[in-house]
């Protein structure tokens, strides 16, 4: 439960207030919290850059957090980018260098207010979080500090579109969902008499980005663009790195430290995709007061001995239970100096012949094994939200998928291991197929039978040397291949075993390759490297105050939410359906007197022996009323698949007042590029 704090400073809310953007003669549209007397005596200002819809949509997680930060001393604005919310203009992508641009007019406006110090920091969770990092690379000279939040260094390798050269089916979720985000309409109350005119020409543009992140099917420069880990010094701002394991997102912490050459620090929950003060699964802690810390130093100048605090904090994961949704996540902080850490060191362990993983490599044998088309079922999202509620996301109990699998197993744990870092695979295999794709995963076996999944990885075998050059694989030859999974800190307790669990599909997570795959390993030439951590007792030191906050958007709720995630199966056509609903229900705004909605509904179906009959069918509908404006948008968004092509069909409709107004379809053919 979170803790509402009476603030220290007596602040006021200005609902708008426009900025303006260079020499365009547009305005974007900002939220403002300014500390009473900021004019007199300036205050340093607190940056969250988005095109989420501050005056509605992401209002419910603006206003405890920047409430909290200013109720501390702190100016803080919540700013939708051109094309998005109330601003004007128009966006038809992420990370555009327009955005990034525009970031970086943002701070230098801002630096120069009479209320501002001089002295800005950006903070932001998903997109937020990202365009934190890639501001920081343009060097805004007012620019002294970033929390960075559920985000990555990396566009290609670790976002929600491609996963080790595979197609994440979260690209068709996010997809549809920004295809409606879009084109949402501004607010008359905060645009005016041309908010009608600011939606329509929206709904003409009618983009589509969807269609660039299929058709960008290798590291190109579509990726490289926004990923800074291709230039890490250009970050010269102190870099607060923050995320959770259940998160999609929490490989790029450790490269952060690792590569960054400013002050750092990572901390990592058990978080799906939240913030830490929201913390679900729990335990949630006190993040905002570790924000105020880290704002306090390199804003103000103040010795809060954030600095002096272990460079990496961690929550290490213990006996996870394998259901589909849980408040909280066994286990406990630990903490290291420095990362790299050399209190990590590699221990590796062999595939060896009839399923065993050992410290030894036994006789080389060959196993072969052919996947079917829905092993994966027991995986959950790639990205989790943390619902809760009867809309599962996490991974439930792996058995299912196991028994489908390729499985190597340890003897019962003598003592317990406990891991911190990315586990590495190295296979030594040959397939059939020209394109062949193998799934990883690293579980947790309890004494009663249970599987927990502790972390995955997944490798377009063509993409087993570069992401930005692949190479079809040639069948029958065998090859030495790195499956590196998803970095994770676990503890196997004794009387568990560790098992490595592998497979060639990972359905509805990845999209099938073209053509099912026979798979050959060769064992004992396969191994598992894993990071293994000692503990050491600086871990008995970490720990965080209760989760603190400001006070919460005061709102009436219409229509409560529901979430349901249900799997169907077809014997006789032995097809599976998973069907995803995600209904966010109707509230009214107190402070606006806006009602807003938002309704998911989200459809995978695929055919044992058949990866071509793979379909995924999603949409997002977002609606706003208030009196007379009345207004909906829905994005939906089609996918299908022959051997040497996608099929994506995307529907785009507007209505005002319950009566359509826009309707667009689009259709594009997309050839697969080795995948």
């Amino acid at each position: 439960m979170r803790i509402v704090t009476k603030p220290k400073h007596r602040f006021r809310e200005i609902e708008n207030l426009w900025i303006p953007v260079g020499r365009t003669g547009q305005n974007m549209a900002a939220r403002l919290w300014l500390p009473d007397g900021a004019e007199a005596k300036p205050v340093p200002a607190i940056l969250t850059y988005l095109p989420y819809r501050k005056r509605d949509s992401t209002r419910g997680g603006d206003d405890p957090m920047h409430r909290y930060f200013a109720g501390h001393g702190y100016a803080c604005l919540r700013v939708d980018m051109r094309g998005s919310g109330d601003s004007d203009g128009l966006m038809d992508d992420e990370y555009a260098a327009q955005e990034l641009n525009d970031g970086k007019a943002l701070i230098a406006w801002i630096a120069v207010q009479p209320w501002c110090t001089g002295k800005v920091g950006m903070i932001g969770s998903s997109w937020g979080g990202f365009n934190a990092l890639q501001v920081a690379a343009l060097r805004p000279p007012a620019l002294k500090a970033i929390v960075t939040n559920c985000s990555t260094d990396d566009r290609y390798t670790d976002d929600m579109h491609w996963m080790g050269g595979c197609l994440l089916n979260d690209t068709l979720d996010w997809g549809s969902s920004f295809f409606a985000r879009l084109h949402r309409p501004p607010d008359p109350e905060i645009a005016g008499p041309k908010w009608r005119a600011m939606w329509q020409e929206r709904l003409e543009q009618c983009a589509l980005p969807l269609d660039a992140w299929i058709r960008h099917q290798r590291r190109d420069h579509y990726w490289k663009h926004g990923s800074v880990n291709e230039d890490y010094d250009a970050i010269q701002c102190a870099v607060f790195a923050t995320g959770g394991w259940m998160d999609g997102y929490s490989n790029a912490i450790h490269r952060l430290l690792a590569n960054l050459k400013v002050p750092r620090l990572g901390l990592i929950g058990a978080w799906a995709h939240k913030y830490g003060h929201q913390g679900v699964p729990g335990p949630a802690m006190g993040y905002l007061q570790e924000c105020v810390r880290w704002w306090d130093h390199w804003l103000k100048g103040i010795d809060t001995g954030i600095m002096k605090e272990p460079m990496l904090r961690v929550w290490m994961q213990q006996e996870v239970p394998p259901v589909g949704d849980y408040a909280t996540c066994p286990g406990r902080w630990v903490a290291e100096p420095t990362w790299p850490s050399p209190n990590v060191t590699p221990r590796t362990w062999h595939l060896n012949a009839g399923g065993r993983l050992g410290t030894r490599p036994g006789k080389a044998t060959t196993s072969r094994h052919v996947s079917e088309q829905t092993i994966g079922l027991a995986g959950g999202e790639w990205c989790p939200h943390g619902i809760g509620g009867s809309g599962p996301q996490y991974p439930t109990d792996q058995r299912e998928d196991d028994a489908r699998s390729l499985v190597f197993e340890t003897e019962p744990l003598t003592a317990p291991v406990e891991i911190l870092g990315q586990p590495v695979v190295s296979l030594s295999l040959a397939v059939d197929k020209p394109v062949a794709y193998v799934a990883v995963r690293l579980n947790d076996v309890f004494p009663d039978g249970r599987v927990a999944r502790a972390t995955f990885g997944v490798l377009n075998l063509t993409h087993r040397d570069e992401h930005e050059a692949p190479t079809p694989m040639v069948p029958g030859k065998r090859v030495t291949v790195r499956v590196p999974l998803n970095d994770i800190a676990y503890s196997f307790q004794k009387g568990h075993r560790i098992r490595v669990a592998m497979s060639t599909t990972y359905w509805p997570m990845v999209w099938p390759a073209p053509e099912p795959v026979t798979l050959s390993l060769t064992t004992a030439r396969s191994t598992l490297t894993l990071p293994v951590r000692k503990p050491r007792p600086i871990d008995c030191k970490v720990a965080f105050g209760a989760p603190e906050q400001g006070p919460p958007m005061a709102k009436t709720v219409v229509e409560p939410p529901s979430f349901h995630r249900i799997i169907e199966r077809d014997v006789g056509k032995r097809a599976v359906t998973v069907r995803a609903e995600e209904n966010d229900g109707r509230a009214v705004i107190t402070d606006t007197g806006v009602e807003i909605g938002r309704w998911v509904k989200e459809r995978v179906t695929i055919t044992e022996g058949d990866p071509l009959s793979a379909a995924t069918e999603m949409g997002s509908t977002f609606s706003y009323r208030k009196g007379a404006w009345d207004t909906k948008v829905s994005g939906a968004c089609t996918l299908l698949a022959t051997r040497t092509h996608w099929m994506l069909s995307a529907h785009l409709t507007a209505w005002e007042a319950e009566k359509p107004i826009f309707e667009r379809t689009i259709e594009r053919k997309i050839k697969r590029d080795l995948v």
